[in-house]
């Protein structure tokens, strides 16, 4: 079950699994920080004076029109408003019929999830974590499903190589939502010394080194909580029985 509500049965379960670095032996730190702008990969067809989040704009006749959860820059649909794009046609809803996605779809989880990111992340993560196939890109808001061929973010970029897609591409477009090895990038940005060690990786796949570093300040170069949500991403509960309820020893067979 992935969250708090874990039995401490199925802890122990997995504790006596195979010697594998997992997230018991690798605690999640979070280290606040003030909060930047958002990377914006938009083009020249968006107007780069145009917020995100602009309110709904009047008309000639004073009705006023609300701003929509989608804009597309030219390569691609992305979520400017991650609340109303829940409610929106473009949502996938979520995915009842698998066990672990009907799990994450649960109010519940959004809350805690909130508590310990910024609510657009959080909604974010939720979302990815909730939908078979359903995607937001964390870090540039693309909207996706898993298995589209994507356009490239930087538009006219000449193609020198031929296109080769990298092998843990898809596997982090599953785990984490970031649709492009330059997102992944970004996300990480923080710890850069851990990319390679972590791309396409769950927990059980990273080494203790690049945990020691995903879990250190890094740069210090403040992403709003988005080098979190990569670590969350790769542990089968999130993280939540360690950030939201810390007290309790949920390996402890007492």
């Amino acid at each position: 079950m992935p969250g708090p509500c874990n039995t401490r049965g199925k802890k122990r379960q997995r504790a006596r699994r195979d010697k594998k670095p997992s997230q018991h032996q690798h605690p999640i730190q979070v280290h606040p920080g003030p909060s930047p702008q958002l990377h914006d990969f938009d083009d020249a067809t968006h107007d780069p004076h145009e917020s995100p989040y602009d309110p709904p704009h009047p008309c000639d006749d004073g009705v006023f029109i609300a701003t929509p959860s989608i804009y597309d820059p030219g390569n691609g649909p992305r979520v400017r408003d991650t609340r109303a794009f829940l409610s929106s046609f473009f949502a996938q809803p979520p995915a009842l019929d698998d066990e672990l996605c009907a799990e994450f779809a649960q109010e519940e989880v959004l809350q805690m999830l909130c508590t310990v990111l910024p609510e657009d992340y959080a909604i974010i993560l939720w979302y990815n974590k909730s939908r078979a196939t359903g995607r937001v890109c964390p870090s540039c808001r693309r909207l996706y499903s898993l298995g589209d061929v994507l356009p490239e973010l930087i538009q006219d970029t000449p193609k020198i190589f031929p296109e080769i897609r990298p092998p843990y591409l898809a596997r982090e477009q599953e785990i984490s939502g970031l649709c492009s090895p330059l997102c992944f990038i970004m996300a990480s940005f923080n710890h850069p010394g851990a990319i390679k060690t972590t791309w396409g990786r769950m927990a059980q796949d990273i080494d203790d080194c690049t945990w020691e570093l995903l879990n250190s300040p890094g740069s210090s170069a403040c992403d709003q909580g988005l080098s979190l949500l990569v670590k969350m991403a790769r542990l089968p509960d999130l993280g939540l029985g360690q950030l939201c309820l810390p007290d309790i020893d949920f390996e402890s067979d007492g």
